[in-house]
């Protein structure tokens, strides 16, 4: 889920203590947070056997703009279209591919390729799980690679 701000993750997600001044050099910014999802999220957007959830706060104006028009979180993926290895990326591509099934798409350019890192907050120690754009040692996360 792509929340507004760090106060919104709580809504989704048990932030403990420990995990705070993480969370707050990592966002907003790329960083995807792997978190155990509170009751307020439906069990079809989290992992079916932990109560977890991916939360991330951008720092894209548009993609801000969007969420404070709607008022909450919004459910967002990487779009890989089928039969397709690479993610789309480039807004009149997916206009012209998928305009039949979509009702609107937003251009606000293209997105980077490369994807956001992501960490896991839910075990003892913070293990980083994928690597991606965005330096985890520059924003101040030091976190252990998942082995």
């Amino acid at each position: 889920l792509l929340c507004r701000d760090r106060s919104e993750l709580s809504s989704y997600a048990r932030v403990a203590n420990k995990h705070y001044r993480l969370l707050k050099s990592g966002t907003p910014g790329p960083f995807t947070f792997i978190l155990e999802a509170t009751k307020e999220v439906p069990r079809r957007v989290s992992h079916p056997s932990r109560r977890t959830i991916g939360l991330r706060v951008p720092e894209h104006a548009v993609t801000q703009c969007l969420l404070d028009i709607l008022g909450q979180p919004l459910l967002a993926t990487t779009l890989i279209a089928p039969g397709e290895t690479e993610p789309m990326n480039e807004p009149h591509a997916i206009r012209d591919r998928f305009q039949k099934l979509l009702q609107a798409v937003v251009d606000a350019g293209t997105c980077p390729l490369q994807p956001s890192p992501v960490v896991d907050l839910t075990g003892d120690t913070p293990a980083l799980i994928r690597l991606g754009r965005g330096d985890p040692a520059l924003r101040g996360l030091t976190v252990e690679a998942n082995p």
